[in-house]
């Protein structure tokens, strides 16, 4: 596997882990959108994402 450029880690220092591979986050994996997010990152949102714990009480009380 040919290493990274120097610009191209920097492009990506916020998705490379300790061995200077590319990670997403445990979500994003299992999804086949592209729309992917860092390992480092929460997810805030995700538009193509449905969590089975949302209920729709939760979603009018705003939390």
């Amino acid at each position: 596997m040919p290493r990274m450029s120097k610009k191209r880690k920097q492009e990506w220092a916020l998705f490379l882990n300790e061995r200077n591979r590319i990670t997403y986050n445990e979500l994003c994996r299992k999804c086949s959108n592209d729309c992917k997010q860092s390992f480092r990152c929460i997810v805030v949102l995700c538009p193509k994402y449905l969590s089975k714990r949302r209920t729709k009480n939760n979603e009018a009380d705003g939390k």
